[in-house]
């Protein structure tokens, strides 16, 4: 049981560590205007990172100009276009 509570605390600890990576890439690209794929749940989410709310949300400008809000809790990966 010991053992399995500490596997379940460094998984937990690599999570929050992956989270703040993309958190921190989403971050460096928020001024930028390059492309960015979020990966959520099995779907790409394409577009331009507009605005970004530190542990809660990032919000992307579409391709046709659209607003899309995402949880950073839900991103599963993050691609940059060239």
């Amino acid at each position: 049981m010991r053992a399995l509570v500490l596997t379940l605390l460094m998984s937990f600890s690599a999570m929050s560590h992956a989270n703040e990576s993309i958190e921190g890439l989403l971050a460096t690209l928020q001024g930028e205007k390059k492309g960015v794929t979020l990966y959520v749940q099995g779907q790409q989410i394409g577009g331009a990172v507009v605005k970004l709310d530190p542990g809660k949300t990032v919000e992307l400008r579409g391709p046709g100009g659209q607003r899309i809000v995402v949880r950073l809790d839900r991103v599963d990966a993050v691609a940059l276009y060239p």
